[in-house]
């Protein structure tokens, strides 16, 4: 399964972005779809993520109120609705695709429960 990003580029801040992820195959099966972020000289770090069926989601507290997370099951799209950004949102934002079973809420936060990934898209906010 390959996983797409599109949508990145430079902003100010207080400005928007959205990015969409769309995966390759017609036949797509996940339990959920996530967004992490690196900046240079950090480490990856959970966004955002959506349950695949139920639709249930999950914000790392920095995001909460202003990022929103979504999906098209039809698509196989998910996106990722980025407004008020700050220069502390810049860095690569990665897609991802859980192919396993999520067994606990705490699970949607761990990269290491996501099975495929999308190549990362550049999100820079200007102050």
């Amino acid at each position: 399964v390959q996983l797409v990003e599109s949508g990145g580029g430079l902003v100010q801040a207080g400005g928007s972005l959205r990015l969409s992820c769309a995966a390759s195959l017609r036949t797509f099966s996940v339990y959920a779809m996530g967004w992490f972020r690196q900046a240079p000289g950090k480490e990856r770090e959970f966004v955002a993520a959506i349950a695949w069926s139920g639709g249930n989601t999950y914000y790392t507290n920095s995001v909460k109120g202003r990022f929103t997370i979504s999906r098209d099951n039809a698509n196989n799209t998910v996106y990722l609705q980025m407004n008020s950004l700050r220069p502390e949102d810049t860095a690569v934002y990665y897609c991802a695709g859980a192919g396993t079973y999520i067994a606990s809420v705490y699970w949607y936060y761990q990269s290491s429960k996501y099975n495929y990934w999308g190549q990362g898209t550049q999100v820079t906010v200007s102050s």
